[in-house]
């Protein structure tokens, strides 16, 4: 049966649909079959959307979400004492179950707060049973994810093949050692096996100074033929302007992480250089141990910082050119006739937000989770009224609470944020 999303305030994002004061959104097998003022569907099963924003689903293109059960411990962490904390001491003490209720927790927090597409960057396998259960976490969580397999140490080869081989398609990318924690040959290795496999890559870089290749990370792999469009650079901070223009002449996209890189103690975001280069940003949350699970902060604190960008670029950042950057542009980011029909409803009478003029402007500045009414993923309806459909949230935050109490006792540390671990000399 058709869906009609009928007379909302719809934020296309698609440049020909543009914002209609109040319009329809039809859904026909899972696709946008029309998006106009008005459309006569007739037999269609009807969503009201009076009083509600109509937009796309929102896109996070770097998350660690098997982090998701030691939530707000990191809110004043630096970067050394985020690597001495999650990856020197909780880290180790994680077993498969713990990875998947970490992921899938995460991941129903992001949809519950409209992330219909994000990207798992993942560097917690410390076996092959624990990339297994953060993949089996996400395909029970109703959303379009992507599989980031952050590879680390030699002979990965194999272990990317065969999960490969599980992850067909667009649902997995290569999580890059990078030139910054590794040689420029293991670089070249890892891109090529990346390109065998038809996988996109994404590698963290920020700082400079301090790592092997100084701080010309892209450069080097410039000169290599290592940047493609399939390149995603996370965070970015402390790359020069020439960097960036090889990043954008290749045709490769930055993933910027405003509310980490700021508290961590990264140079400033760089939105605005990103921009200057030719390069269309998207936004992360990164690790909720540090930052809320929602785009809705990490837009506001990118504009807060980057005077230079509007609401609708920041919008965007979080819709089309998220989606752009997962290699997904043709499928969501905007409510455009033949994508999938994955969409958010929010409600414009909250009194947060209420009278909305600039639909942009005020979700970008006052937007929060709570306004989430209603997400569609594929047309499916995951959410209504409030509420996730068809998950047993008791029994997951018990399992999940358990899990976080056992790894805890285990590494000897407090959760109620009194553990501050010494920074790392962070080399790597």
């Amino acid at each position: 049966m058709d869906t009609l999303v009928r007379g909302g305030t719809v934020v296309s994002m698609d440049s020909a649909a543009g914002t209609l004061p109040r319009g329809d959104v039809l859904i026909r097998d899972g696709r946008i079959a029309a998006v106009a003022p008005g459309i006569d569907a007739a037999g269609a099963e009807v969503v009201d959307a009076s009083g509600m924003l109509v937009l796309p689903g929102f896109v996070d293109t770097h998350r660690h979400t098997w982090q998701t059960a030691f939530r707000g411990l990191g809110a004043r962490w630096t970067f050394g004492q985020y690597r001495v904390a999650v990856h020197g001491t909780l880290k180790p003490h994680y077993r498969p179950e713990d990875v998947y209720l970490g992921n899938l927790s995460g991941r129903l927090e992001a949809l519950n707060s409209g992330v219909t597409t994000m990207l798992d960057w993942f560097h917690c396998a410390r076996s092959p049973e624990h990339a297994d259960a953060a993949i089996q976490a996400l395909r029970d969580a109703p959303g379009h994810s992507i599989f980031c397999y952050g590879a680390d140490g030699p002979g990965i080869a194999p272990e990317i093949r065969r999960v490969r081989a599980l992850l067909p398609g667009d649902e997995m990318a290569l999580g890059l050692r990078g030139p910054v924690i590794s040689t420029m040959d293991e670089t070249a290795a890892d891109v090529a096996l990346a390109r065998e496999l038809g996988l996109p890559v994404s590698m963290h870089v920020h700082g400079t100074g301090g790592w092997p290749h100084g701080d010309r990370p892209l450069a080097g792999m410039h000169e290599r033929g290592l940047l493609d469009d399939r390149t995603t650079v996370v965070h970015g901070n402390g790359l020069s302007d020439d960097q960036l223009a090889m990043l954008a002449d290749a045709g490769g996209s930055v993933s910027i992480s405003p509310d980490v890189e700021l508290k961590m103690g990264f140079e400033p975001p760089i939105t605005g250089r990103a921009l200057a280069a030719g390069i269309r940003p998207s936004l992360s949350v990164d690790d909720c141990p540090s930052a809320g699970g929602d785009l809705f902060g990490a837009m506001r604190t990118a504009i807060a910082v980057e005077r230079a960008v509007t609401a609708r670029d920041v919008l965007g950042f979080a819709t089309i050119d998220g989606a752009r950057a997962c290699g997904r542009g043709d499928r969501t980011g905007s409510l455009t006739v033949g994508k999938d029909a994955d969409l958010v409803l929010l409600d414009a009478e909250d009194p947060a937000v209420f009278p909305v003029g600039d639909p942009a402007g005020t979700l970008v500045s006052a937007g929060h989770p709570g306004l989430v009414d209603s997400v569609f993923v594929a047309g499916r309806a995951v959410k209504r009224h409030g509420r996730l459909l068809g998950v047993d949230l008791p029994s997951l935050r018990a399992r999940l609470l358990a899990s976080r109490d056992r790894i805890a006792a285990a590494a000897g540390i407090a959760v109620d944020g009194s553990w501050q671990p010494q920074e790392a000399d962070v080399t790597r």
